[in-house]
């Protein structure tokens, strides 16, 4: 009798490898963080919503990669199977950190809440932690190692690029509600700022993973160089005017906290001084993307 061999029915290894098994806990985590909260409907509101956001896209989105690996289906996919993966994996990270952060302060703190319905929240509230580790360890396993030839958005100045395009949506949030830069002239300089340094960056993301870089009508490390230098002295001009219209008398700012702001609730003052932090850490993030930028011209030059 002839012997008859089992067909693989797709890439196991896609499932068994760590960096497989590391997504199926991303899966896993999202998805009962989610549920948990679904399940006692503990959500509302903004806050509420984006942690919500979080979960789900996370969940589905992992889903996905896990499927076209499994399938064999990386080369057909319209991107950059080199780029996506991390990219997301880096997003998924920041957005699984806010929401373990935003949804305990607003959904368990400061809340007479029945013990079981606290223990719902904070398990969820874990299970976020958890995710956001996971995430943590696909980043730490799929970037570039020194030598390895890869795609942009595992080098390091290319998930700066998720880091400061998503710092700049924190500070879009804040800034909009309420406005806080419509007055004087000086403040919209520094909106200015962020919506050109978070386009440009977006921008270079999404060249990245269309792989659509020698659409430039210059080299792209070139581009990247000089683009990166321009953020760097915009940023760090509205690092100086930010703190100067807000925060000093002589100019119309509130040198210190009202007394209108209760406890353990996030007033427009606050807010402020959110903005003019995360500002600061983007210059640093932006100057950090400037010095390996840098660094990846001389090394291919």
């Amino acid at each position: 009798m002839p012997v008859t061999r089992s067909k693989s029915v797709g890439n196991t290894s896609a499932l068994t490898s760590p960096l497989g098994i590391v997504r199926l806990l991303e899966a896993l985590f999202t998805c009962v963080a989610f549920s948990l909260v679904v399940h006692r409907n503990a959500w509302y509101g903004r806050n509420g919503d984006w942690c919500m956001f979080s979960w789900c896209v996370c969940f589905a989105i992992t889903i996905a990669i896990l499927v076209v690996e499994f399938a064999g289906l990386q080369h057909r996919m319209p991107v950059s199977w080199k780029n996506f993966p991390i990219t997301f994996a880096m997003y998924a990270t920041l957005m699984c950190l806010s929401a373990s952060i935003i949804y305990p302060v607003s959904f368990i703190q400061n809340q007479n809440l029945p013990r079981e319905e606290r223990g719902y929240r904070i398990s969820a509230t874990v299970f976020s932690c958890l995710a956001f580790l996971a995430y943590l360890t696909e980043v730490s396993l799929t970037k570039a190692k020194p030598g390895e030839v890869t795609g942009y958005m595992a080098t390091v100045p290319g998930l700066l690029k998720v880091v400061e395009t998503f710092i700049a949506c924190i500070i879009f949030v804040f800034i909009s509600d309420p406005v806080s830069y419509d007055h004087p002239e000086a403040l919209q300089w520094c909106m200015a700022v962020y919506c050109i340094c978070f386009i440009l960056s977006l921008v270079v993301i999404i060249l990245c993973i269309g792989e659509c870089t020698g659409w430039l009508p210059c080299p792209f490390n070139k581009f990247l160089s000089g683009y990166t230098f321009l953020a760097v002295l915009m940023y760090a001009t509205a690092t100086i005017i930010w703190p100067i219209y807000k925060f000093d008398r002589k100019h119309g700012g509130e040198p210190s906290r009202s007394h209108d702001c209760g406890r353990g609730n996030l007033c427009r003052w606050d807010k402020l001084v959110t903005i003019a932090v995360l500002t600061a850490i983007n210059l640093l993030m932006y100057l950090a993307d400037l010095v390996y930028s840098a660094r990846l011209i001389f090394i291919q030059g």
